[in-house]
């Protein structure tokens, strides 16, 4: 076994209020402020969970229930890019109409209590096409980002009308909108001009007139009508960010397939899932060298890697491990805002002037970005890994906040290929706080962490995971284990189960933890106040504390009855039981349910996403009070444990397809009505070989995939019409191997020549998404 252990004796943290410049109120007393650590919640605080989804990227139709998706995922704030040249493709010409209409998308934010913040350029960059930046400007005398007046007059129109689009929806009237981000990146990154590619190089500048320039957005901002409690904007490699004007954001990224278009041949392993402190002033990070003074500005972050697109020149799978692991490190490393880049993927509009408006190296459509929520609405495991945390977060924010990173070592020196040292880290206030361990490392294949053990030495008691024998760590796996953590009147010395949440019931409390994979779970008690104990799946060992031992392989229950008479519980879910877990409030009371389906709540509503289901099985606790209905069925229910449990069978849809295959890299595809019938969604899924996947209907591409060996999806019921008159044809284009242009002909003539190609359709099918009703009979 191998014995860690970490000193943690000082954790009082200096934590004072911001200067007001930070922060704002509105007419009902509500208010955001910013102490040096954290922001505020009407004087409370408030941990920021963002994640970023770009309206003009979607199907307006479908916002809504795309919006619920994200709050039943613990997001609380939503960023979204108004990119330029999406609204202003034409010069004086403005489009802020279906996809496009900035206020229906912030005013169905508001509906579901969720915060925005707008990135309002003019700059956002985005993988969009000259960084969000029209194309009409190319064709001026005067220099982009940056101070020159005649610049500033059609950035001061802009931001005109994107005032005239939020009146009434700013927070300090009562709406949803908390922030603005000014430019993006400023001096640190431009873009290409796509309007020259390929037959010259030119590209938009990084700006130089570095903090003036950001000061000057805000104010033609502030005078067009975007007035704001936070202003913000990006902080990192070196970019300007004037920090009595804006709030520097920060983030970090493991997959970077731009530094393919220099030199590099392979990517290398990241410094990101090393453990740092981020807010201490004698401590520099790498990916974190700001000009101030660390301690004097929260740590707060708006571009963590909740996913990322393929680039041309490098293909590759994210693995959404890494996705809960990186938030899990900038949080450990004393971040109380995590924001996620981007937690919904979406597909680029089409432009009328210019046919494609993305950036030269991505596909020219999607922008699914392998994201928590993907480019049609699926629901992928990052999301569900990200929203244990999330509950987590929420769950304890007020007190959490205050906790202070301690470290083990100095982590600067620790090298990212090392994967038989521990990683491990504590944020702690006082003599309670919470064990972060991380067994993730991208571009590097790691190993199961065994035999371990943790001894967090505090200032009166050594406390000791576990209290005898070891734990280990599944690969790739990280994980939150409490130390003297309150559980209402009880005080849970240790547990190697991670808390999820809890809620009140009939004025019992019950507490929600999961095993992590590759751990033995149990909880380890003071036991002064504790009259009986019991567990159902498990075992108790008493001394002078009370050690329980939970299943790993099923739901177990410990039941503790104080001699004050209060009972409370705590629910040990499985490591698969805790993906499939959701919390929300139903008809004024709390309720959490487990089910191999995705939730939405609203307006007193319960209704389950299905993707490719045979059977939904629910698991609800409190149970209903009354028979459950779906699809006009009533549910029979039985009992497992705590659980109240109810299960559907799903009739199967028809969705045979009428595939045709011209050739092997080439299908065309008809379909018919009844394939649309009964369903949300419609995914198109195709497993093939080759360099790119080409999707038409009418000769009109409608969608493209970069292949990276995985499927490739396409919603389909956008395109129902279309699909159902006209049908649609899938094009494979084929990978080459010495391929090469001949010139050489005494005529104006060349011609490609290739020695071998690689391009095969394997397999087409569609699977359906469909939406059920839980009612009451």
């Amino acid at each position: 076994m191998i014995a860690y252990s970490i000193d943690v004796k000082n954790t009082q943290k200096e934590i004072y209020p911001l200067e007001p410049k930070l922060g704002g109120s509105n007419l009902a007393g509500e208010s955001y402020s910013f102490t040096n650590y954290y922001m505020e919640q009407n004087g409370r605080p408030f941990f920021g969970i963002s994640g970023e989804f770009h309206f003009s990227r979607y199907n307006s139709a479908k916002w809504e229930d795309e919006i619920i998706k994200m709050k039943m995922g613990g997001i609380n704030i939503i960023p979204t890019y108004i990119f330029w040249n999406h609204h202003e493709e034409e010069q004086g010409i403005f489009e802020w109409e279906e996809n496009k209409n900035l206020r229906e998308f912030v005013r169905l934010c508001g509906k579901h209590g969720m915060r925005v913040i707008l990135r309002i350029g003019p700059f956002a960059h985005g993988e969009a096409r000259n960084g969000g930046i029209p194309d009409w400007l190319f064709g001026r005398p005067f220099e982009l980002r940056s101070n020159d007046q005649e610049y500033l007059t059609y950035v001061e129109r802009f931001y005109q009308e994107i005032g005239k689009q939020i009146q009434g929806y700013l927070f300090k009237e009562g709406g949803p909108i908390i922030g603005t981000q000014i430019e993006n990146e400023y001096e640190h990154a431009g873009a290409p001009w796509e309007i020259t590619n390929g037959t010259g190089n030119e590209w938009l500048p990084g700006g130089r007139d570095g903090e003036a320039h950001i000061v000057k957005l805000k104010e033609l901002a502030i005078q067009a009508g975007i007035e704001t409690p936070i202003y913000t904007s990006t902080g990192w490699g070196g970019a300007a960010a004037p920090v009595e004007e804006v709030l520097p954001l920060w983030g970090g990224y493991a997959f970077w397939p731009w530094i393919f278009y220099g030199d590099v041949k392979e990517h290398p392993a990241t410094p990101e899932f090393i453990f740092r402190d981020y807010h201490n002033n004698h401590q520099k990070n790498y990916g974190f060298d700001p000009a101030y003074s660390p301690e004097s500005l929260p740590f707060a972050c708006c571009e963590m890697g909740g996913g990322m697109t393929v680039f041309y020149k490098y293909r590759f799978k994210l693995p959404y491990e890494s996705v809960d692991a990186m938030a899990e490190m900038k949080v450990a490393g004393g971040c109380n805002f995590v924001g996620y880049y981007v937690f919904h993927g979406g597909s680029n509009p089409k432009g009328k002037k210019t046919p494609f408006l993305n950036e030269n190296a991505t596909p020219k459509i999607s922008y699914d970005y392998q994201a928590p929520i993907g480019e049609f609405g699926q629901i992928r495991e990052s999301y569900k890994r990200l929203k244990r945390q999330h509950y987590f977060y929420q769950t304890v924010e007020e007190s959490f906040c205050r906790t202070k990173t301690v470290l083990p070592y100095d982590t600067r020196n620790l090298d990212p290929y090392d994967i038989e040292t521990l990683r491990f880290a504590v944020r702690a206030h006082q003599d309670s706080g919470f064990v972060f361990i991380n067994n993730y490392q991208d571009h590097v294949e790691t190993k199961d962490q065994k035999d371990f053990s943790i001894t967090v030495n505090l200032e009166n008691e050594e406390i000791c995971f576990p209290k005898t024998g070891s734990m280990s760590l599944t690969k790739d796996e990280c994980c939150i284990l409490p130390f003297n953590l309150d559980l209402k009147g009880i005080n849970l010395k240790y547990s190697t189960t991670q808390l999820l949440t809890s809620i009140d019931h009939e004025g019992e409390t019950y507490f929600f933890f999961f095993t992590p994979k590759g751990m033995n779970g149990e909880y380890y008690f003071e036991s002064d106040e504790i009259l009986e104990v019991s567990v159902d799946k498990g075992n108790i060992i008493s001394d002078e504390h009370t050690l329980i031992q939970v299943s790993n392989e099923e739901i177990s229950l410990v039941d503790i009855t104080l001699k004050s008479g209060r009972r409370l519980y705590v629910c040990t879910l499985t490591y698969e039981q805790s993906l499939n877990f959701w919390k929300f409030q139903y008809k004024g009371n709390e309720q959490v349910i487990i089910t191999n389906a995705a939730i939405l709540v609203s307006e007193e509503k319960i209704r389950l996403e299905c993707e490719g289901l045979e059977t939904v099985e629910i698991k609800s606790f409190p149970g209903f009070n009354s028979p459950i209905v779906i699809a006009g069925e009533e549910i029979s229910s039985g009992n497992h444990g705590l659980f109240q449990v109810n299960k559907k069978t799903l009739i199967e849809t028809c969705t045979d397809l009428e595939v045709k295959m011209v050739n092997q890299n080439k299908a065309v595809i008809d379909f018919q009505p009844e394939a649309f019938v009964d369903v949300k969604e419609l995914l198109l899924q195709i497993d093939y070989v080759g360099d790119i996947g080409y999707a038409f209907i009418d000769g009109e591409l409608i969608h493209d995939n970069f292949c990276n060996n995985t499927t490739w999806e396409i919603g389909l019921y956008q395109h129902k019409q279309d699909l159902l008159a006209k049908g649609m044809y899938i094009y494979i284009s084929p990978l080459k191997e010495g391929s090469f242009v001949k010139s050489d002909s005494p005529m104006a003539a060349r011609a490609e020549v290739i020695n071998k190609q690689i391009a095969e359709i394997k397999t087409i099918k569609v699977t359906a998404i469909r939406e059920l009703e839980i009612d009451m009979a």
